[in-house]
C-alpha cells in the first residue's frame, strides 16, 4: 500500500474524506498509475495516525479519497532519537540519511567534525541538505511512518553539543569505550517520551578534543562491540538496538 503525507486539514474526519494535493498528485497518477477504488494511506505528521483510503476521483490538481479505516497504533519509536551524523565522504550521507528513517530516527543532524574529508561550504550545505530532505520524505512514505524526520543543516561538532544538550540521554560510541555492562544499562535505561542523542564520528572517527569536548559535556561513551564499524554502519547499530529495545523487550 502507498503511504502519503498531508496536512490535518486536508483529513476531514466527519466527511470520510481525504484530500491529496501537490507533487503527490502526478505521481499517483502518472508514475503509480493508481485508478479509482485503489487503496493507499496517509499520515498527517502531528497525532501518529494512519488514515487509510480508498481513490474517489482523481482530478487534475487533486487525488480525492474515501476514509475507509484509521489505524491507530504508533508507528513510532516511543523514544526521540536524534543522530548527530558527521559528514562522510561521497554519496554516502544519502544512504544513512535512508536507512535512518527506515529505523526510526526522529532527527538527523549532519555534523562538520575536524577528521569529516568533505568540506561544504553555504551553498553546497544548503543544496546537500534539501537532497537529504527528499530522501528522507521518501524513506518515510516507503516505511509508512507517521512524520517526515528533519534533515536539518549542517552544524560544527560544538554546535552540535549545544543541541544536544538538553536531551535527556546522549551517547557517543567510543572505540576506547569496552564496558558492556556500561553500555548496556544505558541503553536498557532509555524511556517512553524521553529525547536520545546518538553522536556518530566520520570515517577517521572524532579527534580526540572532540570526544573530550563531548565527555566534558556530559555525553556518555558506549562501546559497539570488539569490531570497528563503518561510519554508515556504526548509526544504523545503535538504530537497531534502540528500536529492539523499545519496541520488543530488552537484552
Amino acid at each position: 500500500m502507498h503511504h502519503f503525507f498531508v496536512s490535518p486539514d486536508q483529513i476531514n474526519i466527519n466527511d470520510k474524506s481525504v484530500i491529496i494535493v501537490g507533487p503527490d498528485v502526478n505521481h499517483i497518477k502518472n508514475v503509480l498509475r493508481m485508478r479509482i477504488g485503489e487503496e493507499f494511506s496517509v499520515s498527517n505528521g502531528l497525532d501518529g495516525k494512519e488514515y487509510r483510503c480508498g481513490i474517489l476521483a482523481v482530478e487534475e490538481n487533486r487525488i480525492q479519497g474515501e476514509l475507509r479505516f484509521i489505524k491507530e497504533d504508533k508507528v513510532e519509536l516511543p523514544a526521540r532519537v536524534h543522530l548527530f551524523q558527521a559528514l562522510p565522504k561521497a554519496d554516502k550521507m544519502e544512504w544513512i540519511v535512508q536507512k535512518a528513517v527506515e529505523l526510526g530516527a526522529f532527527r538527523i543532524i549532519p555534523v562538520a567534525s575536524s577528521r569529516c574529508v568533505v568540506k561544504l561550504d553555504d551553498k553546497k550545505a544548503g543544496t546537500r541538505v534539501l537532497r537529504w530532505q527528499g530522501i528522507a520524505e521518501s524513506a518515510a512514505k516507503q516505511s509508512r511512518r507517521a512524520l517526515i524526520p528533519e534533515v536539518t543543516k549542517v552544524s560544527q561538532f560544538s554546535e552540535a553539543i549545544s543541541i544536544a544538550a538538553d536531551m535527556d540521554i546522549r551517547l557517543i560510541p567510543y572505540e576506547m569505550a569496552e564496558d558492556v555492562s556500561v553500555t548496556r544499562k544505558l541503553l536498557s535505561g532509555i524511556r517512553s517520551g524521553q529525547d536520545v542523542a546518538v553522536f556518530i564520528g566520520p570515517e577517521g572517527g572524532f579527534s580526540e578534543s572532540e570526544i573530550a569536548l563531548a565527555l566534558a559535556n556530559g555525553i556518555e561513551p558506549i562501546t559497539l562491540g570488539r569490531r570497528i564499524l563503518r561510519t554508515e554502519t556504526a548509526g544504523m547499530t545503535v538504530l537497531s538496538w534502540l528500536m529492539y529495545l523499545l519496541e520488543i523487550g530488552p537484552f
